[in-house]
């Protein structure tokens, strides 16, 4: 169904804080959709396991939904 298709700029670029791209900076650009698709499983991998954004960061953990809708993305094929 074309109400499931998921695209980056409008459902997975927001689940990321401007905090994130900058501190994530020297390893990737999150906010470039070339480079998350590059390194889903492990973003998903982390994310999921509570790891980042790291303890005492400040930064708000991922939710379930939020992991699942990156996992729908990535099962999409990570569309722009």
């Amino acid at each position: 169904m074309a109400d499931n298709a998921l695209s980056f700029a409008k459902d997975i670029r927001p689940l990321f804080t401007d905090t994130d791209v900058e501190h994530m900076g020297f390893a990737m650009d999150l906010s470039n959709r070339d480079d998350v698709a590059e390194h889903a499983e492990n973003i998903l991998e982390v994310v999921k396991a509570g790891t980042m954004p790291p303890p005492g960061s400040g930064g708000v953990r991922w939710t379930g939904e939020m992991c699942d809708t990156f996992e729908r993305w990535m099962k999409q094929g990570c569309p722009a």
